[in-house]
């Protein structure tokens, strides 16, 4: 039996593992934009980027925090937790969404410097309108569908794959382009690039997700019923031969599921 992973471990894995995705999500939207005057190829190229680079940074952060890098996935797995699923409690929830938040601003910057550009300029892109937040909250509704639903049937263990592919078609089919996520929306205000958003946008799309949240839980439990406990999987499916080092067995099931 493996030790319980302590929260400030956990929290540096969230943190991380956020900022690697908007280093991720923004780095390849600029090199993409540099690359090609021609938007559609542009989003092609990031879209792909971001769903490779999300699978890998869930599969590697997964065993140790959940891997959740948004503050709604971490708000359901606390609603899963009072609903009798695994999860996280209020004082985890709140550690974990300043982490994401920390982490995304922090991730943003990064790619602004690793490309030669003035870290910390605040995104000049609005994005507004009662369409873009009606594809946020389809978004973030089925993305939460995805991980609740795989979660609830046992299958914790397609979540990497699954969660990558549904943001990249997402990307395409919302006419937002799937922010989906509070903490990695806040950080793209920090770069006026191909894929930044206006700070003035902010609030309406973080809205907008919040709701998107609470629908895609709404969904999962018409679906498939009240949460449930899921049955861990072996450590050695999730991350390799040998055992990992902090790993408990909700943690091993991705924690984000409930």
């Amino acid at each position: 039996m493996t030790a319980h992973t302590s929260l400030p471990r956990r929290a540096a894995a969230e943190l991380i593992g956020t900022a690697g995705l908007l280093v991720v999500v923004i780095g390849s939207g600029i090199q993409a934009a540099a690359l090609s005057r021609d938007t559609g190829v542009a989003l092609i190229a990031n879209s792909a980027a971001s769903a490779i680079g999300l699978g890998l940074i869930i599969t590697l952060f997964g065993p140790l925090s959940g891997a959740h890098l948004n503050p709604v996935v971490t708000l359901t797995a606390w609603w899963s937790r009072r609903t009798g699923g695994e999860g996280v409690d209020g004082r985890e929830a709140l550690v974990y969404a300043v982490a994401q938040t920390a982490g995304a601003i922090g991730g943003a910057v990064l790619a602004e410097a690793m490309f030669g550009r003035t870290p910390g300029t605040f995104a000049t892109q609005v994005r507004d309108g009662g369409h873009l937040l009606v594809g946020e909250v389809v978004a973030t509704a089925g993305l939460v569908l995805v991980i609740q639903g795989l979660g609830r049937i046992g299958r914790p263990r397609l979540v990497p794959a699954a969660v990558a592919a549904y943001i990249a078609a997402a990307i395409w089919f919302t006419s937002s382009g799937s922010f989906a996520n509070p903490a990695g929306t806040i950080g793209r205000s920090f770069t006026d690039s191909f894929t930044g958003i206006a700070p003035q946008s902010l609030p309406g799309f973080v809205a907008a997700q919040l709701i998107g949240g609470i629908l895609g839980v709404a969904l999962a439990g018409l679906l498939y019923g009240t949460s449930r406990s899921v049955k861990p999987l072996p450590v050695e499916t999730l991350a390799g031969p040998g055992p990992v080092e902090g790993t408990t067995s909700a943690k091993a099931a991705y924690e984000a599921i409930g």
